[in-house]
């Protein structure tokens, strides 16, 4: 338990500050994409989940976690959590959420397997970067 607390520091508190900027990004434009298009549910959550990715990458990379590491190795262990965190948490949230609400309308079930999605996401993402792909390089 000691050591799940100690992962609450100054670096959760920059992950969530840039988890809120990413979550703009991210949930916007997949509203946009559920409510305005007729794409698949997993098109209108992982074109955006990429993209606002990028951001992460960048900001929680130097703000968050003050990573100096160079080449791709932490580039390739940020895909490889973002991809793992992705699957994971929309792997639970779809079945999930459409068994959950089979009886509502689509936007809606829709919807909220988004927003289901994104806290499995943001926790399993917080975990996959400070301990895997940005991990303290000492």
């Amino acid at each position: 338990m000691k050591k799940l607390l100690a992962l609450i520091d100054i670096k959760f508190w920059k992950f969530i500050l840039v988890g809120v900027l990413n979550t703009l990004a991210d949930a916007g434009l997949s509203f946009a994409l559920i409510n305005l298009t007729n794409l698949n549910l997993w098109w209108c959550t992982a074109v955006p989940c990429a993209l606002a990715s990028v951001l992460s990458y960048f900001l929680n990379k130097h703000f968050t976690f003050k990573n100096t590491e160079k080449g791709w190795k932490p580039v390739f262990r940020f895909a490889v959590n973002i991809a793992a965190c992705y699957l994971l948490a929309y792997g639970i949230a779809i079945p999930g959420m459409q068994w959950a609400l089979s009886g509502a309308s689509a936007v809606l079930r829709d919807n909220v397997t988004k927003v289901a999605g994104m806290c499995l996401f943001t926790g399993f993402n917080y975990l996959g970067q400070r301990l895997f792909a940005f991990r303290d390089q000492t």
